[in-house]
């Protein structure tokens, strides 16, 4: 598969998932400048971590009016996948392309931490290697990570079977201790309805070998490029 890794000013993360993508997991990866419309030759887009434009305004809120948004919204609407890491939900949100906000931490602290996650729907582009309810450690770096929808939003999300990561603990259990945010129902990480984009604030590209403190990341990321049967969601 071919991934192209959108760089923005401030973006830092961008190195991370090149060297995850290519390095690690043996995907074929190139940088994507802000400001370039042409993606066509890309399988999967990677919106990475980082402070997009300085996080000036709000997160996300100056970068999804880059040129290459444009682009990707194209992307999306031909069914190629999207993921977005962290300041890259934030973006994907403020763009329209997933539902809700991400807003200030609860406790109003940057918080740079390991965390589990349950997943929550394994049946999705993102996460059919993984087993339901399967528990990944995963490390978070974020102030602004408090998921925020309406409540017909989240009951949509629910019902829909679109939220996939949910904050847990080490045993798999949904407590607000094991929320890191604040984030409504301990959401992690949503997608869209087509199913072919996800947002999650953790960072899998920093948990792809085991020399930086675990592997779970493998599990999202290989499961981007690993041939599924037919889902219900493709």
């Amino acid at each position: 598969m071919r991934f192209g890794i959108v760089v923005f000013p401030g973006t830092w993360s961008d190195g991370d998932c090149f060297h995850a993508v290519k390095n690690v997991l043996g995907q074929d990866a190139e940088y994507v400048w802000h400001k370039e419309r042409d993606i066509d030759r890309f399988d999967a887009i990677v919106l990475p971590g980082g402070f997009s434009y300085g996080d000036y305004l709000r997160c996300g809120a100056i970068a999804r009016f880059a040129p290459v948004m444009e682009s990707v919204a194209e992307h999306v609407a031909k069914g190629k996948l999207v993921l977005g890491i962290c300041n890259g939900f934030q973006i994907l949100c403020e763009a329209g392309l997933l539902p809700g906000q991400l807003m200030m931490n609860d406790h109003l602290e940057f918080r740079c931490a390991w965390v589990n996650l349950s997943v929550e729907n394994n049946e999705t582009r993102f996460t059919h290697l993984a087993k339901r309810h399967q528990v990944l450690r995963v490390p978070i770096s974020h102030g602004e990570g408090n998921y925020t929808a309406d409540a017909e939003t989240i009951d949509e999300l629910e019902r829909e079977r679109r939220i996939v990561f949910k904050y847990c603990t080490p045993k798999g259990d949904v407590t607000q201790d094991a929320n890191p945010n604040g984030s409504m129902k301990n959401i992690a990480g949503i997608m869209n309805e087509r199913g072919n984009v996800l947002g999650m604030m953790p960072h899998p590209e920093r948990c792809v070998e085991p020399l930086l403190g675990g592997a779970d990341g493998r599990v999202i990321l290989e499961s981007m490029f690993t041939p599924t049967r037919m889902l219900a969601r493709t």
